[in-house]
C-alpha cells in the first residue's frame, strides 16, 4: 500500500483498523473514524485502501449536525459482491 504520509506507521495502522471494520460489514463516517480510531483524515485512509485494491463504496447520508441542521456526509462501506 503506497503511503505518502510522513507518519506512515500511524496511517498504516489506521488503514488496517478501518479495513477490519469494513470487512465485518459495517459502515463508517469521518466522525465515527475519529471516535473509534483517532483518524482525522478518513477520506485519505479510504483512498489508501482503494489503492491497495479494496472495493470501497461511498454513499452520501443525511445527518443532523450540532446546530440541528440536516447535512450530508460520506459513509463508506465494502462494495457488495452482487451489483
Amino acid at each position: 500500500m503506497a503511503n505518502d504520509n510522513p507518519n506512515s506507521n500511524t496511517s498504516s495502522s489506521q488503514c488496517a483498523a478501518i479495513r477490519r471494520h469494513l470487512e465485518t460489514g459495517k459502515t463508517i463516517t469521518a466522525i465515527e473514524a475519529l471516535d473509534a480510531f483517532g483518524c482525522f483524515r478518513l477520506a485519505a485512509r479510504i483512498n489508501d485502501l482503494i489503492n491497495a485494491g479494496l472495493a470501497v463504496e461511498r454513499t452520501l447520508v443525511a445527518v443532523i449536525n450540532r446546530d440541528g441542521k440536516k447535512v450530508r456526509v460520506a459513509e463508506y462501506s465494502m462494495r457488495s459482491a452482487v451489483q
